[in-house]
C-alpha cells in the first residue's frame, strides 16, 4: 500500500497528580514491575500534546514546549517510539500546571506524548504505556506516575509497576483540591538520587502503607497524606510552616512530592472558606481543582480538521485567586 505523502496530527491529554504518601519499590528485575506503592489524588487539569507526522523528508524530531523548564522526558518518549520511522515527527508539550512543583507533569506529559505519537505511528497503547513509564522511571520524573493516572479519583498502588505487573486501583474523589505555589520549582531527579532521601520515605511511609493494606477512604488518605508530608519534611522551613499554619478540623494540608507548593482539601464548608479567606490575606496565588473522573484521553486528527478531546477545555489557565475552575 503506497502511503500518503500528507501530514497527520494526533492530540492526547494525561491528568496530572498528586502524591500523598509512597514508598519506592524498585528492587524487581524488570523495569516495567518498578516504580512505588501508595495513593494519590488525579487531578483535572494535566499536560496536553500535539503530535504531527510528514512522512516524506529525512528523519527528524522537534520538540517544542510552553514551558521555561526543557521536556527532556517527553523528547525520550517521542525518541524512542519514533526511532525507526521515517520523515519529520513534531510534538507540542502544554501544561497546565506548574512544572517541577509536584503535580506529576513529566509523567503526564511522558503519557500524552506517548499516547499522540503512538496513535500516529500505529503502535499499540501497551508498548506506548510502557515506553512513557520507562522514560520517566529511568529520566527520574518519577516513581510511578503513569501507572497512577491511568485511571481518575483517589488512586492507590498496590503493587509496583505498569499494569499488568503493577496493580492499581481507583476510586472516586468526592472534594475539591486547592494547590498553591511557594517558591522556586524542586527538580524530581535532584531528591529521587539521593539515596539517604529515600531511605527516609521508606520509614515515613510504613504507617501509611498498613493502614492502606486495610482499606482506605478519603479522610483515611488525607490524614496519612498529612503525616507523610511531616514525616518526610521536605521543607524548606517557610513552606512547613505555611502548612501547619493552615490546618484546621475538616482542613487537611500537605506539601506536594516533590516542590515548594502546597495542597489542601477542605471536608467542610466553613473549612474551605477559613481557606480561601487565609491565602488571600498572604497573597498567595491558588487553584481549586476537581478531581479527574478518567485517565488520558487520545484523538486521531485527519487533514485540516483539529479533533478536540471530549471534556477538557483547551482554554484553562492558573488563576491568581483562589478560585474554582470553570
Amino acid at each position: 500500500m503506497r502511503r500518503s505523502a500528507r501530514s497527520r496530527s494526533a492530540t492526547a491529554f494525561a491528568p496530572g497528580h498528586i502524591t500523598g504518601f509512597f514508598r519506592p519499590e524498585v528492587s524487581s528485575r524488570g523495569p516495567l514491575a518498578r516504580g512505588s506503592v501508595g495513593a494519590g489524588l488525579v487531578l483535572e487539569l494535566g499536560v496536553r500534546v500535539r503530535a504531527r507526522w510528514t512522512p516524506r523528508g529525512s528523519h527528524r524530531i522537534v520538540v517544542r514546549t510552553d514551558s521555561a523548564q526543557d521536556v527532556p522526558i517527553s523528547r525520550e518518549v517521542a525518541r524512542r517510539l519514533f526511532a525507526r520511522g521515517s520523515g519529520r515527527l513534531e510534538v507540542w508539550v502544554r501544561n497546565e500546571l506548574p512544572v517541577g512543583q509536584g503535580f506529576g507533569t513529566s509523567a503526564a506529559g511522558a503519557l500524552a506524548t506517548g499516547l499522540a505519537v503512538g496513535r500516529l505511528l500505529g503502535v499499540p497503547r501497551q508498548r506506548a504505556i510502557a515506553v512513557a513509564h520507562l522514560a520517566d522511571l529511568h529520566g527520574l520524573g518519577g516513581l510511578g506516575g503513569v501507572a497512577a493516572i491511568l485511571g481518575g479519583g483517589l488512586e492507590s498502588r498496590r503493587r509496583a509497576g505498569i499494569p499488568p505487573y503493577g496493580v492499581v486501583r481507583h476510586q472516586p474523589f468526592p472534594h475539591p483540591v486547592t494547590i498553591a505555589v511557594l517558591g522556586r520549582p524542586l527538580p524530581s531527579p535532584r531528591v529521587l538520587g539521593d539515596p539517604k532521601w529515600l531511605r527516609r520515605v521508606d520509614l515515613a511511609a510504613r504507617p501509611g502503607l498498613e493502614t492502606f493494606r486495610r482499606g482506605l477512604g478519603p479522610e483515611g488518605f488525607l490524614r496519612e497524606a498529612e503525616r507523610f508530608s511531616d514525616a518526610v519534611a521536605l521543607g524548606p522551613e517557610s513552606v512547613s510552616r505555611k502548612v501547619r499554619s493552615l490546618r484546621r478540623p475538616g482542613l487537611f494540608v500537605a506539601q506536594t512530592m516533590f516542590g515548594r507548593a502546597i495542597w489542601a482539601v477542605a471536608t467542610r464548608r466553613r473549612a474551605r472558606e477559613r481557606l480561601v479567606a487565609e491565602l488571600e490575606r498572604h497573597r498567595v496565588a491558588a487553584v481549586e481543582l476537581r478531581p479527574a473522573k478518567s485517565g488520558p484521553l487520545v484523538a486521531l486528527e485527519w487533514g485540516s480538521h483539529r479533533a478536540r478531546i471530549p471534556g477538557h477545555s483547551s482554554r484553562r489557565r492558573y488563576p491568581r485567586a483562589a478560585r474554582r475552575t470553570p
